[in-house]
């Protein structure tokens, strides 16, 4: 460990020289009342810029013990010091001149959801805080004044007032940590209370627009129906009321544009905590929520779908089905069995972006098409057995068949964005109209026992090496490259997730390329099944936290994901 003053002279040592003479910084320095890290340098001014983080002991940062007693306190006290750390930098950002990304100072950017990050981890008491910072330099020789400006001045300035709590709103600190607790007291009551979801009085629902997650300005606040409400208290805010639905068979009907598919969107984002003001603070759903959909043309491995589609007319096997171009209902009856395998005792799903012969087939096209010409059982005739027989609700928005309307226990009637519960009176109407076929013989769940096969090219004994950040890197020879919140790639091989609705940021993305690299090198040797793969990454990642799934050095631009998402990307895989 060196000191700040011998940082300052290697800088100075190295001024005007090229580039590559950055790599000599790399390692630690003690600045007072905290340590810098040079993780990783970068090889240009025009390559990703370099990882540093900095990290301050617990009786430096001072944060009172009550504020990280539990995990989702602290995750929400981390959440707030990336932000915080965020808003001091944009200040610095590019006031150090030079080339290419010369200046530049970022973090990750927080979304609308609360997730725990690489960027920030609070253990002990001491805060471990990682960024991004582009050392300058003019072409390609080095500006170690520019670089001087930034870890001597706009640094500590921004450490000082973002890191230590004696310098922070202790007020504001507070208020994220105890809306945190009170959303996790929430959850629990949920779970008590035998609640699929909960949708408070007063939450805004709908976005500001398709590329904004904000809330929408003058939205129709949202406000239960009498005979849902539910009052709950919680340890910090009190009383809450709200719509409480109950685990069965939710059904949400109603006009075009009057809110369903709003209301299910809210409810699919509510496996997270969300920000003060975000306007869905406590609305919540079951966190191993799963949302469903069609998905033309992914790959599907070795999954038993034989409870929805039999006797294929090229006597296909679908107890053990594959298929690398799966059709809209493959697809779904695949991501139904894959969810029940990931765990999820709730399905959300949108009947606009299904497979409308995987969902229901009417009494006309029965007659027509005779069951024992159709392969097809639809989910409308084992819905009621998913719930009654395994314990896995649904909850569904649907606006074209009145089938649905037998199976449900709870309607909605969403109605200008308000919700009406029309249950009973579209009982009572169900008795005067034949009733459709809600149920289907031979229900029963397979044993989960698939297995991924081998991973090709596994690494045997050779050392990790640590990636640039993020985006892209390498561990045992692997290459991975994310693209966004929708694809990321292993050695070119893609990994499509454009469809898996429930991730919120592409730093999930990230780091599901991270753990499923970890996998492939690891655990994935074609004896273990799914579940086992799973659990170990995911066991892994609870107990060991980042650290293994990234070589070298931890990079700040990593969010969690769930356990749900990482069976997603398992079972999206094609390598």
């Amino acid at each position: 460990m060196q000191t700040s003053a011998q940082l300052r002279t290697q800088l100075q040592a190295i001024d005007r020289r090229s580039y590559p003479a950055y790599k000599s910084l790399a390692g630690g320095y003690r600045f007072g009342r905290y340590t810098l890290w040079i993780d990783h340098v970068q090889g240009d001014p025009f390559a990703s810029p370099s990882s540093l983080r900095v990290e301050v002991p617990a009786e430096e940062a001072g944060f009172p013990p009550r504020l990280l007693q539990e995990a989702w306190g602290r995750t929400a006290l981390e959440d707030f010091l990336i932000r915080r750390f965020a808003a001091r930098i944009e200040a610095y950002n590019f006031k150090a001149k030079g080339s290419g990304k010369s200046g530049l100072l970022s973090i990750s950017r927080c979304g609308q959801e609360v997730l725990e990050r690489s960027a920030c981890r609070i253990q002990n008491g001491a805060v471990t805080l990682r960024f991004h910072v582009g050392f300058p330099a003019f072409g390609r020789t080095i500006s170690a004044g520019e670089l001087e400006k930034i870890l001597f001045s706009f640094l500590p300035e921004c450490v000082e007032q973002s890191l230590l709590y004696r310098n922070l709103d202790g007020k504001q600190a507070e208020a994220a940590v105890f809306l945190a607790e009170d959303q996790q007291a929430l959850r629990e009551i949920l779970k008590r209370e035998h609640l699929a979801a909960f949708v408070a009085n007063g939450s805004l629902l709908p976005r500001k627009s398709g590329v904004s997650d904000l809330p929408m300005k003058d939205s129709v606040p949202f406000v239960s129906p009498a005979s849902l409400e539910r009052a709950f208290v919680l340890p910090h805010r009190g009383e809450i009321r709200g719509m409480a639905l109950p685990r069965g068979i939710t059904l949400i009907v109603g006009g075009g544009y009057h809110g369903k598919s709003t209301l299910l969107d809210a409810l699919q984002m509510g496996v997270y905590n969300h920000i003060a003001g975000d306007g869905r603070e406590f609305v919540l759903a079951d966190e191993t929520a799963v949302k469903l959909r069609a998905e033309d043309g992914r790959s599907v491995r070795n999954v038993d779908i034989s409870l929805f589609i039999n006797g294929l007319p090229n006597k296909k096997d679908t107890r053990n089905f594959s298929t690398p171009d799966a059709s809209g209902s493959t697809s779904q009856a695949a991501a139904v069995m894959e969810g029940i395998e990931a765990g999820t005792t709730l399905f959300l799903i949108d009947e606009d972006t299904s497979a409308t012969n995987f969902m229901v087939r009417d009494e006309l096209m029965q007659q027509v098409i005779r069951r024992n010409q159709e392969p097809i059982t639809p989910f409308l005739e084992r819905a009621r057995d998913l719930y009654e027989k395994d314990g896995i609700s649904t909850i569904l928005v649907a606006g074209s068949s009145g089938a649905f309307f037998y199976i449900a226990d709870t309607i909605l009637q969403m109605d200008s964005y308000r919700p009406l519960d029309i249950t009973d009176a579209v009982k009572t109407l169900c008795r005067t109209h034949a009733a459709p076929r809600t149920q289907a013989p031979d229900y029963a769940l397979p044993s989960f026992e698939r297995r991924l096969p081998a991973a090709r090219n596994q690494a045997h004994g050779r050392g990790p090496r640590g990636g640039e950040d993020g985006r892209r890197g390498e561990r045992n020879g692997r290459k991975i490259k994310t693209m966004g919140k929708d694809v990321f790639s292993i050695d070119r091989e893609t990994v499509d997730l454009r469809f898996v609705e429930q991730l919120a940021d592409p730093e999930q993305t990230s780091a599901l390329a991270h753990l499923l690299r970890f996998g492939l090198d690891q655990v994935i040797d074609g004896r273990k099944t799914v579940r086992q793969t799973a659990d170990q990454i995911w066991n892994t990642l609870e107990q060991k936290g980042w650290e293994p799934f990234c070589g070298s050095y931890v990079p700040c631009g990593l969010a969690k994901p769930r356990r749900q998402e990482l069976f997603a990307c398992l079972n999206r895989w094609r390598g």
